[in-house]
Parts: C-alpha cells; structure tokens; sequence
C-alpha cells in the first residue's frame, strides 16, 4: 500500500482524561486508503528527539475527511502533541504496516474485539470495517477504573460492550480475561490490543478455546520503516520488525504459547 507523507491541520483535540487526549486532523487531500490496524508516525515539533511517534490509527471520518489519534500522554513527545491546538499543523507519514484479517463474509461469524488501555484505540476503527461490511462484533475493554475506559459511546454505537475494571468500579471487577462472557458465549474470532503481558492472556485464552486469535503489537516502532530495529519481535519464522512485519500478527506467528 502506498504511503504518503502530509501535513494535517488539527480539527480539535479533546482531553478525555488526564492522561489521554484525542487529536483529531485532517489534511487539505483527501485522506489515503487505511486499513484498521495500521498505524502512523507522527512528527513532533521542538521534542528532546528528533524522532517521529507511532501511533494507532483510532478512527477515520469520511464525512469529515479526518483521522482520529487516541495519545497516551507518556512522556514529553505525547505531551506536546496534547497541547496542540485548533488549525495547528502536524506532518505524518501514513498508512504504515500490516491491518487484521477480515473475514471473507459475515455468516454470522462472532467476532470478539478486546482491548485494554489506550490498547483500545484501534478496536473502534477495526469495529468501524466490520460493522460496515456487515459484522456485528462485539467489544470486551479493560481498564484499571471507571474513568480509564474511553470512546464508550463510539463503542456502542456499533455492538455489544463489555467491561471489566481491576477496581470494579465499571463492569465486571478483574481483567478481559475473567469476564463471564468468553465463558458464557463462543466467538469464531478474536482480535486485541494492549499491554502485552493482557494479549499473552487473551493469547491464552484463544488457544486453549481453538478460537483465531490476531494481536496487534506495541513495540516501539520509533522509524516505521525497519531501520531502527527497536521492535523486534521473536516469531516462528525468526526474529523481525514489528512495524514492517505487523504490528498485527497471528498468535501462532509468534512464540508467546511455546
């Protein structure tokens, strides 16, 4: 897939938390084909490194010509992307690495989509693809409390939700992989983002139900073009870079269940 690299102004920016904010932008041209799982690589204007940050594709507006960015605000490169404003400009490089697999047809496939964390950024645009092609998945979202689960709203406005917090104060008390509905419901397929010792449980989980599993890494993937070689990755096929490789990889592509 082509890639291209534009200057897009910023639409709105949006603190939903204290420490994640959603950066909304849209270039002049219109946005390229993305696939849900791909990522971008964000330029950061007067950071401590001159280095761009990667970052999951949350969601794309046709109607409005935009790309939204769910941001951990993490360190300092986060923090100055948080701070922009209405019609400042960002440079990005997009779409970059591979997306999930889409089922051929709905055929009433059950589709479980888990995300925890900022994890849980590209789930809605993945959400997005499906419902669209005729899916009705399901979202499972794990978060440490109530007021860490985002885009909830955007969530149930294309399935089923489910949550799980480790306080218990939204949802079931505990993490994705506790919930009661892996137990009480089959899914044909799941897909997930987040930390990754989450994704080796749900990993697990998947393995040990016989359910196709796909996860999408969070390396850090500091160039987006296999240079850097800051996300390698163990896989069956030896090691690779998660950003020219993935992010999204089969769980039996990789050696987390050996």
């Amino acid at each position: 897939m082509k890639k291209y690299i534009m200057d897009m102004k910023v639409t709105e920016n949006l603190r939903l938390h204290q420490n994640y904010c959603l950066l909304k932008l849209s270039p002049e041209e219109e946005l390229p084909e993305m696939l849900p799982g791909q990522f971008v690589e964000v330029k950061v204007d007067n950071a401590t490194t001159f280095l761009r940050r990667p970052i999951s594709i949350n969601y794309i507006d046709r109607s409005k010509n935009e790309l939204w960015l769910l941001i951990q605000i993490v360190g300092d490169g986060t923090l100055s992307l948080s701070n922009l404003k209405a019609d400042d400009v960002v440079n990005i490089i997009l779409p970059l690495g591979n997306s999930f697999t889409i089922p051929a047809e709905a055929n009433g496939q059950e589709l479980l989509l888990i995300g925890g964390g900022v994890g849980t950024a590209p789930m809605l645009y993945l959400g997005d693809f499906l419902k669209k092609l005729g899916f009705s998945p399901s979202f499972l979202l794990g978060a440490r409390s109530a007021k860490d689960v985002l885009q909830i709203a955007d969530f149930e406005a294309l399935g089923n939700v489910y949550i799980t917090t480790e306080d218990g104060s939204l949802g079931e008390k505990g993490y994705v992989t506790q919930h009661s509905v892996l137990k009480n419901k089959r899914f044909d397929r799941i897909y997930t983002c987040g930390p990754k010792p989450m994704m080796v449980a749900v990993a697990k989980v998947a393995s040990e139900a016989s359910i196709d599993c796909e996860v999408s890494l969070e390396n850090t993937m500091a160039c987006g073009i296999g240079a850097c070689l800051c996300c390698v990755e163990k896989t069956t096929d030896g090691h690779i870079c998660v950003c020219t490789e993935g992010p999204v990889f089969n769980i039996k592509k990789l050696t987390w269940l050996n």
